[in-house]
């Protein structure tokens, strides 16, 4: 599940978390529910932060991309702003994909800070971004469902990979996942139900 090493112990960096919710919710309703998600079984945003955070022991500040062309989810932004994300409300026409352009857009500006960065999606039209961020002077994560992440990230060295629900445990319930399972965490009680 994961690669790479937390080689960067500074605790006044920075980690951005880029959420690509669209990306993650689409994945979670039509690849692992084959359903629209239950309460409980929607990730549980704020504890993307708090991993993120504990894990390279620094703060994360989050940036959750919203496709918002037809409309506001006012009760969703408030949400988020009371978990500290930032929302990133966008508009565009149509055949726009205006979520992926404003990430890849974030991703490149970021070139030019400090910091390190944690990318949520599954996209594989964030690879040669995120590529150009892993550069040696920061750390750079890929938080998703492992077995739905693009292929073409596991050839980028350095690129640290966290599930979202094995490793963040964002969710209140468990999900109906196929997964490979390392034989050091094999339980046969979980299939003998």
């Amino acid at each position: 599940m994961r690669s790479g090493e937390d080689t960067v112990h500074e605790t006044d960096r920075t980690t951005w978390v880029l959420i690509d919710g669209e990306n993650i919710d689409a994945t979670l309703g039509n690849s692992i529910l084959g359903r629209r998600p239950q309460p409980e079984e929607r990730p549980r945003w704020d504890r993307i932060l708090s991993f993120v955070a504990g894990r390279w022991n620094q703060q994360a500040r989050g940036l959750f991309f919203l496709n918002a062309s037809t409309s506001l989810p006012m009760s969703f932004v408030q949400a988020l702003l009371a978990m500290n994300y930032q929302p990133v409300p966008l508009s565009g026409n149509a055949d726009e994909k205006v979520v992926d352009i404003a990430i890849q857009r974030t991703l490149r500006a970021l070139r030019e800070r400090e910091g390190d960065v944690v990318l949520v999606s599954h996209d594989r039209d964030f690879v040669e971004d995120v590529s150009a961020l892993i550069d040696g002077s920061r750390r750079v994560g890929l938080l998703a469902f492992e077995e739905f992440r693009s292929s073409e990230f596991a050839a980028l060295p350095g690129l640290q990979f966290f599930d979202l629900e094995f490793d963040v445990q964002a969710f209140d319930a468990q999900l109906p996942r196929v997964r490979v399972i390392p034989i050091a965490e094999f339980d046969p009680a979980q299939f003998l139900r």
